[in-house]
């Protein structure tokens, strides 16, 4: 299985089963590459908001950084272990889109707890559960796009859908920040009432994406394996791309939860702004990341299917730990300027666009059809251990320690990772 995997990285293998699909669509814009997009952005729409206001509910609650990057690191954990299941369970049974539908379902599920929450045991309820529900779908989704289109033509495709999937993600963070200014001036209880009544206005977003999926997505091709063995088909992964995730984990141990990001933006301007006017420019700084991953998710693609999605992965590795090298710097000289902390998300913004669209087409370019899902799978299960391992150290690191320390550490970890993958690249 090695050696028929490795070999399939240049043309496109068979799937398990069946003879190579001879007629996929000519077009990479077809209805299911579109139907995933659309379906993306609602649900990014959806808990988009909640991402970019909820240090400020953190804030008003009382509950430490710690506790945040904690939170983000354990939901980030679950739903890397879900993909791995997911991605496995599509391969052996072929039965993805509902396995999907389920998945976008519990996005809005998870935002009514987090509504809810009145301290961390609720918020982390709800958080896991849509980051369950973001594992389970994530691997199934991408395969069905990537199955969807020719292999020439995936870096365009996925840059589309990470653009719709960002799209989603600028305009839910922009309605919550300016219902979050709107509904501050009504008559609350306490000052948690406006963030409480902009995550459950989130919950509508996430309904209708489960609906589009539903009415857009087609499924192109099922290919159920039922011999297939999760430990067997793990360890049957090419060389290349265990090597591959090996540098994918490392970077990724690094590279903390932009809500800690968000978080950073909120205490470097709190002194100059006052909490609430400060998480509402850090929400917009986040927004501002999202415009600028929002409009270069394609030209990455592009670039990718000109020159290759490694050494363009690599690239963007490289911006993502220059992000953490200048956050920290930022905390060592106390510099609040908002120009200085938007070059910042720039650069985040940057990093995230190529990341998201790349790591799954590199993905594809190393294994066979017929275990995609599950190393798709395997892929986000590295990414979310290591997210864990990131989000939570970060955060303890910079409440135990200094911000400083948090986000050097980090820097050095990505730095070491994307090292890894220039290695793999000159290879």
């Amino acid at each position: 299985m090695q050696d028929s995997a490795e070999s399939s990285a240049s043309v496109e293998p068979a799937i398990h089963g069946q003879d190579a699909p001879a007629a996929k669509p000519e077009r990479w814009l077809n209805r299911t590459v579109a139907g995933a997009g659309i379906t993306s952005a609602l649900g990014d729409f959806c808990y988009e908001t909640t991402t970019v206001i909820l240090p400020g509910f953190l804030a008003v609650l009382g509950i430490p950084a710690a506790v945040l990057g904690t939170v983000e690191g354990i939901a980030d954990a679950v739903a890397s272990f879900t993909k791995m299941v997911s991605g496995f369970i599509a391969d052996k049974l072929g039965h993805r889109k509902l396995l999907v539908l389920l998945g976008y379902g519990l996005t809005p599920a998870g935002q009514a707890l987090i509504a809810l929450a009145a301290g961390w045991p609720l918020l982390l309820a709800g958080r896991v559960i849509s980051w369950f529900g973001k594992g389970l779908r994530g691997p199934l989704r991408d395969a069905i796009v990537i199955q969807a289109i020719q292999p020439q033509m995936r870096g365009r495709a996925f840059g589309f859908h990470r653009a719709m999937d960002t799209l989603g993600a600028v305009l839910g963070p922009l309605l919550g920040v300016a219902l979050l200014g709107w509904a501050q001036h009504w008559t609350w209880q306490d000052s948690a009432g406006p963030f409480r009544f902009v995550l459950a206005l989130s919950i509508i977003p996430g309904v209708l994406a489960v609906l589009a999926f539903l009415t857009l997505v087609k499924d192109p091709e099922h290919s159920p394996n039922p011999e297939l063995k999760l430990l067997r088909a793990l360890r049957g992964l090419p060389a290349r791309f265990k090597r591959y995730l090996g540098a994918v984990g490392l970077f990724g141990m690094g590279d903390f939860s932009h809500s800690l990001l968000i978080l950073a933006a909120t205490q470097l301007l709190t002194a100059s702004l006052g909490v609430m006017h400060a998480a509402q420019v850090a929400g917009m700084l986040y927004v501002w990341r999202n415009v600028v991953q929002v409009t270069v998710s394609f030209p990455v693609g592009v670039l990718a299917d000109r020159l290759g999605a490694l050494p363009v992965l690599i690239a963007g590795y490289i911006l993502g730990a220059a992000t953490a090298v200048l956050m920290a710097l930022a905390f060592w000289f106390r510099a609040g300027s908002i120009a200085m902390l938007a070059g910042i998300f720039f650069i985040a913004g940057l990093y995230i666009a190529v990341q998201e669209a790349l790591e799954s087409t590199v993905t594809a370019e190393m294994v066979s059809a017929d275990t995609l899902a599950t190393s798709i799978g395997a892929l986000g299960t590295v990414n979310g251990i290591s997210k864990f391992v990131s989000s939570a150290g970060v955060g303890l690191l910079w409440t135990a320690l200094s911000p400083v320390a948090a986000f050097g550490l980090a820097a050095a970890l990505m730095t070491v990772g994307t090292l890894m993958l220039g290695r793999l690249g000159r290879h």
